[in-house]
């Protein structure tokens, strides 16, 4: 068969349900075989190639499998490199699948020819053009093999046009299974080392990074938490996997943390971090981060341990398997009765102690948002002040329902993302006896600064009639630059207004979208309620003031002792 209909059934037997992607000259080959095979893949096209990307990625996150974008040579492939490198930064498997212009054209400066491998080398975890139509299937199916085992990641495949119509035998394989790391050979000693020192400590932490949500550990992580008498303090990527409503939560770490979380940081014996990898944004200063404890890492990339602090024990493989093999080594615990360090800690916080002075609060808005949505409900985000009030205001119970741009932080990603995300909660799913697939109602949380970034994925949104709602958080400012603008640089505002003149009730009408304004904080029940029992998109138009700021806040490279709580 041709090389083309090689990919597509080598998609098929890897799993794959759902493609996103945009035709092109050095891809049509590849889309004719979608064509004639969209009785067993569905290809979702959306309004431009980064949202494609973005869109396998949230896909990824939310189902737990690899997702994949396909897009043609060109710009068509460079528009991919944002989304490949947030996929990259928050070790998220995707598969890249990009056209090029025939072999004996490369190199000759031809039309929409780039050298895409070239390009993504640095933010993919490998990737591949391949020369031969006998070796198209191998590669497809170790792309998949590379994406999802260990540490997971996207994976680029570049076929050139000429070996998508070249002939080659094809035979069905069984599908790529994930690779599991083998533990160290030193790992009974190391178990031994840890179990040990979580039985001496008397004020132990856990610190739960995303590398946990992806091994699927949130029971283990429970039952550490209650054996060794611990609180857990989540980073961005971490929300959901630890339930928010455990009497051990504390809430999130980092710049915009919990008010206390630092301090408790500060204070514990034992930061036990699974799966996390001590970003700048979690520490803060180096020197002052968790200066009285003994640092366990625990983390599936051996790479990270020692990058940026150095662990006092450590063991590289899966969260989950460590732990399981880490209970048996807990037998005789001394007893944690209550009054114990985690109850200490938990009473400390006080989630939305920030008092908002504005007519429309934020915070109220997500947290009306959780009131009425049940606990598999899927939030994604932008970036900026609305997702970092999202990490702080709305309680995730469940992993992967929380959606968003940590490492990368990129700004356009939502749309796309929540795009992904609907039909990342329908994987597996049949459709009803209406013959209507069962996609999730994925909730939105964006600014206006990004919502003006990837507005145009409203068309893709509206034209698969997907139920996002859209709750757009409209302060008419570029509002997280502009906070750092009041603090560091004297409150010079440069580009950070930059008064689009969006009509957003006729930007909602464009594109068939239902349309509310909400501008005060005695609408917002009736508003969220209403929303959310929509079952067509909806775009919710938050108004909110430019002053509401994000708080607390550690100044970059300062300790808890630097901790910003208040200011105009």
């Amino acid at each position: 068969m041709k090389g083309a209909k090689i990919i597509i059934e080598c998609l098929i037997e890897q799993g794959v349900q759902h493609v996103f992607g945009y035709p092109g000259g050095a891809v049509l080959d590849i889309f004719d075989e979608l064509y004639l095979a969209k009785d067993r893949i569905n290809q979702i096209m959306t309004s431009h190639e980064q949202g494609a990307a973005h869109a396998a990625d949230g896909y990824a996150r939310v189902s737990g499998k690899t997702g994949v974008v396909i897009a043609t040579s060109g710009p068509g492939a460079t528009n991919l490199v944002t989304g490949i490198a947030t996929a990259y930064m928050d070790s998220i498997p995707v598969v890249a699948i990009t056209g090029n212009v025939g072999l004996p054209l490369i190199g000759r400066d031809s039309f929409q020819e780039v050298d895409i491998t070239g390009i993504t080398m640095p933010v993919t975890k490998h990737n591949f053009i391949v020369k031969d139509v006998k070796d198209l299937a191998s590669t497809i199916r170790r792309a998949f093999e590379i994406a999802q085992s260990g540490r997971p990641g996207p994976v680029l495949i570049d076929v050139p046009k000429n070996i998508q119509q070249a002939d080659c035998d094809f035979v069905n394989i069984p599908r790529a299974t994930p690779k599991t790391s083998p533990l160290d050979k030193c790992a009974t000693a190391q178990l031994s080392n840890i179990a040990q020192l979580l039985k001496s400590c008397s004020k132990p932490l856990i610190y739960l990074g995303g590398g946990a949500v992806t091994s699927g550990a949130n029971a283990e992580v429970i039952k550490l938490a209650e054996t060794i008498g611990a609180p857990v303090t989540c980073s961005l990527m971490g929300l959901g996997g630890f339930p928010s409503s455990h009497p051990n939560a504390i809430g999130m770490i980092g710049m915009h943390g919990h008010k206390g979380v630092m301090k408790a940081v500060s204070e514990c014996d034992a930061l036990i971090v699974l799966g996390a990898r001590f970003s700048d944004r979690v520490m803060g200063n180096r020197e002052t981060f968790a200066p009285n404890a003994k640092i366990v890492h625990i983390d599936i990339d051996p790479a990270e341990v020692g990058k940026n602090i150095q662990p006092d024990e450590y063991i590289t493989g899966d969260v989950k398997t460590i732990l399981k093999k880490l209970y048996p080594l807990l037998d005789g615990m001394p007893s944690r009765g209550a009054g114990h360090w985690a109850d200490k800690i938990a009473n400390q916080q006080i989630a939305g102690s920030y008092e908002c002075k504005c007519d429309l609060d934020p915070r109220l808005i997500l947290q009306t948002i959780k009131k009425y949505s049940p606990p598999e409900r899927v939030v994604a985000t932008d970036v900026g002040q609305h997702q970092m009030w999202t990490a702080q205001s709305y309680k995730f119970e469940r992993p992967r329902t929380f959606v968003t741009s940590g490492g990368l932080g990129t700004m356009g990603f939502g749309m796309g993302a929540s795009i992904g995300s609907c039909f990342g909660q329908a994987y597996g799913k049949k459709p009803n006896s209406k013959g209507e697939t069962p996609y999730g109602k994925t909730v939105l949380i964006t600014g206006d600064g990004s919502f003006h970034m990837n507005l145009n994925e409203l068309a893709t949104i509206s034209k698969n009639n997907l139920p996002v709602k859209i709750f757009l958080l409209d302060n008419s400012v570029l509002g997280m630059v502009r906070q750092w603008q009041k603090l560091f640089y004297d409150r010079r505002f440069s580009s950070t207004t930059p008064t689009f003149p969006t009509r957003h009730d006729l930007l909602a009408k464009a594109f068939g979208i239902k349309y509310e304004k909400l501008e005060s904080n005695d609408k917002v029940d009736e508003v969220v309620k209403r929303a959310l029992s929509h079952k067509k998109p909806v775009l919710i138009h938050c108004k909110i003031s430019c002053d509401d700021n994000v708080l607390p806040m550690i100044p970059p490279g300062k300790g808890v002792k630097e901790i910003i709580t208040d200011f105009e």
